[in-house]
């Protein structure tokens, strides 16, 4: 999934981030496909119960791996993940920088995220292009304790 700076961002306005309020581990609750509106559409590519964890280090590492549920449908991605770098833009956006995947095409990217942080939920918004086409996908991640 490679980041669209065309598409519109889907992300709601909200406080700025500094680094340390990401810095931790998350769990991941929710993977979804929005409209431009925000209104959810469907589930995210690992089905309706994916599983997933989100590390931010305070040296500007990120790891991500997430599966799909037992009951996802058959043709639907097993397992997304990456590592690499990431930093905190602006204090709305998170800009992950891959190095490690099994995805060759990722390799050298950088995914873009708006995000926003209400009490221990970390919401990740992004705009991408699949297949020539536009998507919004959100994820929602729970904070670690």
């Amino acid at each position: 999934m490679r980041t669209d700076p065309e598409a519109p961002d889907p992300a709601p306005p909200a406080a700025p981030l500094t680094a340390a309020q990401l810095t931790g581990s998350w769990r991941l609750l929710a993977f979804h496909e929005t409209d431009a509106a925000g209104t959810v559409t469907g589930e995210g590519p690992l089905g309706p119960d994916p599983r997933g964890r989100l590390v931010y280090l305070p040296d500007g590492q990120v790891s991500v791996h997430m599966m799909r549920s037992p009951d996802a449908p058959d043709g639907t991605p097993s397992y997304m993940g990456y590592a690499g770098t990431w930093r905190l833009v602006d204090g709305r956006t998170v800009v992950h920088r891959i190095t490690l995947t099994p995805r060759r095409d990722w390799i050298g990217t950088e995914q873009t995220r708006r995000a926003a942080l209400a009490g221990d939920r970390l919401t990740l918004h992004a705009a991408t292009r699949i297949g020539g086409r536009p998507h919004h996908r959100v994820l929602v991640w729970q904070r670690l304790r």
